[in-house]
């Protein structure tokens, strides 16, 4: 499976095909969930507390199953049902909807599975019910034919709160996409492009699903770095992060907890599609702002600071010359240091980026990582999409493994 991926303003989408005949709608790509779901309904999607994104062309994408012949609710007997509710009792909701204790333990209950709530670990939630269609998927070694997935279960979600685009779940739950196409033994991998493409309708960003995802050829360019497994999340993919370097220093003391879990199943560093910015655990996070600021000599843009919520900005002179003079060469590098010897070094624009155009030959860049909110709970910290700008990545499941390999994502896009 081969697919594009464009890039909006906080994430990468893919454009999925459901139903009979196909409707397309646009998705979220996040390796952080399972569920893949989409706004549904014959009326209206209702999104709360959204108006950042009111403006949007994609929100005007949703599925309408009665335009499906081939759409039917998810029964109670099915694995689905029972694991989009696993965190109830998942008898309880098929009960009350009238399932015999015979019927549930025997997975036979015909009834249509009981609405869901679908949590996000910034605060979103989606309700809606589980639902079967056909899923078109374009096939990797000739993507102009489309291979048909019948009965794939996806969520028809007629409410959210502050999630207004649909999600394709990428993790390694039963509900996920590359699980319910028979790709975990496989894996797949991504290049996204630079965030200066976004909204460019003629870029997309590779995805790649399945055996196509990792060749031999792949493996002589790729660092391999051990995927963890946290016994709290078992789905979802985490990397061990050693060091981080600003330019040839590193920032001291970095916290066992992003590179081991605790007995509870918490730390680790998510690598998660789904999350724009990367985020840090303090007094970590706090120790690698002092680096910068210590070697960043370009007056703050405090104001900026304070109209974003970014913690460091800088006025950094501009020019447009691609001499050595050039801004790219004013800021120090970031470079993120992973279990098994693995080393990216962020691409310029994925650390401190623009945040307006050029004014009396300055430019105000800000830092745009973020401190990781109840970092005792749960991942020790998160890589954001932002940060994977020009890199490959290739999520090798079958070698519990994922690899690392910088490159110029536009001209590979160019050249697919």
């Amino acid at each position: 499976m081969m697919e594009p991926l464009r890039e909006v303003r906080d994430g990468y989408i893919i454009p999925i095909l459901l139903g009979t005949p196909p409707q397309v709608i646009q998705v979220y790509m996040d390796t952080g969930s399972d569920l893949t779901w989409v706004p549904c309904g014959n009326l209206s999607f209702e999104c709360m507390d959204c108006d950042d994104y009111r403006n949007s062309k994609i929100l005007s994408t949703i599925f309408s199953p009665t335009r499906s012949p081939s759409s039917v609710r998810d029964l109670c007997g099915s694995s689905f049902c029972i694991d989009i509710h696993n965190s109830d009792n998942f008898l309880d909701p098929c009960t009350m909807a009238g399932c015999s204790l015979t019927t549930l333990l025997k997975s036979t209950c015909p009834r249509p599975c009981p609405s869901f709530a679908y949590t996000y670990g910034a605060g979103g939630v989606v309700t809606g019910t589980l639902t079967r269609d056909t899923l078109r998927v374009h096939e990797s070694y000739s993507p102009n034919i489309t291979k048909e997935i019948p009965n794939f279960c996806f969520g028809c979600v007629g409410s959210s709160h502050r999630e207004p685009i649909g999600i394709a779940g990428f993790g390694r739950g039963l509900l996920s996409l590359p699980s319910q196409l028979g790709f975990l033994q496989n894996g797949f991998s991504h290049c996204f492009l630079p965030f200066k493409f976004a909204n460019n309708p003629n870029m997309s960003s590779l995805l790649i699903v399945g055996d196509l995802a990792i060749s031999s050829q792949d493996e002589k360019h790729l660092q391999f770095t051990p995927m963890l497994k946290s016994l709290m999340y078992p789905n979802f993919y985490y990397v061990g992060l050693e060091a981080i370097k600003v330019g040839d220093s590193s920032v001291t003391e970095i916290p066992l907890s992003l590179r081991e879990f605790d007995s509870n199943g918490n730390g680790g560093m998510l690598i998660d599609s789904g999350t724009t910015y990367t985020h840090l655990p303090e007094p970590f996070y706090s120790q690698l702002l002092s680096l910068l600021k210590s070697v960043i000599s370009y007056p703050r843009a405090k104001e900026m600071e304070s109209r974003t919520g970014f913690d460091l900005c800088h006025n950094v002179p501009y020019t447009n010359s691609s001499t050595n003079t050039a801004d790219s060469q004013l800021l120090p590098t970031i470079s993120f240091h992973f279990l098994n010897n693995v080393s990216i070094v962020l691409s310029e624009g994925s650390h401190f980026y623009a945040m307006a155009p050029p004014h009396n030959s300055t430019v105000v860049k800000c830092l745009l990582f973020q401190s990781m909110e109840d970092g005792d709970y749960g991942p020790a910290g998160v890589l954001g999409s932002f940060q994977q700008q020009n890199v490959k990545v290739v999520y090798d499941l079958g070698k519990e493994r994922i690899g690392f390999q910088q490159m110029d994502c536009a001209s590979a896009a160019a050249s697919a």
